[in-house]
């Protein structure tokens, strides 16, 4: 029974900050470390992460369906026409930089996971970046939409995704904010950060998947009905909290999150110095 608490726990933990902006890998490492517990196994940190991905595509699978449709439709004609085209291969351009980075860096960044005041010390850098990125955001003339996004957009947005592959700064929080930075409207930089973040979770879980392939079979065999609890909790919790960051952002601010992320890594810095 206290397996399946913790996978509950762990899943809804995973759903939910993966798309609010307080880092997902963050509180994967310091959930189990504030209470003792053995850090996730690698097979489930994977079923976590599809989980969030099976969200995302609950969400946006109309979007899906239009930007793959588009994209094929670009390759034939040779076109960017249309924009759910450009849109499709904004996002495929904003996803090379996390790509490359996870595969120059991969064992550095893995290390980081190892390490609490690390991890403390990076979601005081998320909590800079919002604060930075609302007041940059404060000063835009005229904010843009989705159909206004370009290259450069894509490519700094994708390389404020690749930051995130630290523990501790928010994927969301990262793109979110380089989005505000360049003039982007707040809910809109929310949904591209969402889109642009699939083709992340399934290459990061198919890397995983390929990993624990090579572990002993037996460990699924034997940890199936916490890995489908965990699995179940983190897609319920992404769709929530999807529909909720998107709602919100119409209106408020990433100042409330800045302020989470302030806290939570400062007294996480402090009590790795007391252990």
């Amino acid at each position: 029974m206290f397996e399946l608490i913790k996978a509950l726990i762990l899943g809804i933990v995973q759903g939910a900050t993966e798309f609010i902006p307080v880092s997902s890998s963050a509180h994967l490492v310091l959930v189990p470390w504030y209470l003792g517990w053995e850090s996730p196994s690698l097979l489930f940190d994977t079923i976590l992460h599809w989980g969030t991905l099976v969200a995302i595509v609950i969400v946006f699978w109309r979007d899906f369906i239009a930007l793959l449709r588009a994209w094929i439709m670009s390759l034939t004609q040779r076109s960017l026409a249309d924009p759910d085209a450009l849109l499709a291969w904004l996002i495929i351009v904003g996803t090379v930089p996390a790509v490359v980075l996870a595969l120059l860096f991969k064992d550095q960044f893995e290390s980081l996971f190892l390490n609490p005041r690390a991890v403390g010390v990076f979601l005081l850098v998320t909590a800079g970046l919002l604060t930075v990125s609302e007041r940059l955001g404060r000063h835009q003339e005229q904010a843009r939409g989705l159909n206004q996004l370009n290259w450069i957009d894509a490519i700094v947005i994708g390389f404020a995704q690749a930051l995130a592959l630290a523990p501790g700064i928010s994927r969301s929080g990262s793109t979110i904010s380089a989005g505000l930075g360049r003039g982007v409207r707040r809910d809109i930089a929310a949904r591209f950060s969402f889109l642009l973040g699939t083709p992340a979770f399934f290459g990061a879980g198919l890397f995983q998947l390929i990993d624990v392939g090579r572990a002993d079979m037996g460990q699924i065999v034997g940890n199936l009905l916490p890995l489908a609890v965990g699995f179940a909790a983190a897609a319920v919790s992404g769709v929530l909290a999807i529909r909720f960051l998107l709602a919100y952002l119409r209106t408020r601010t990433l100042y409330v999150f800045a302020l989470y992320c302030l806290v939570v890594g400062l007294v996480t810095i402090a009590v790795s110095f007391v252990r």
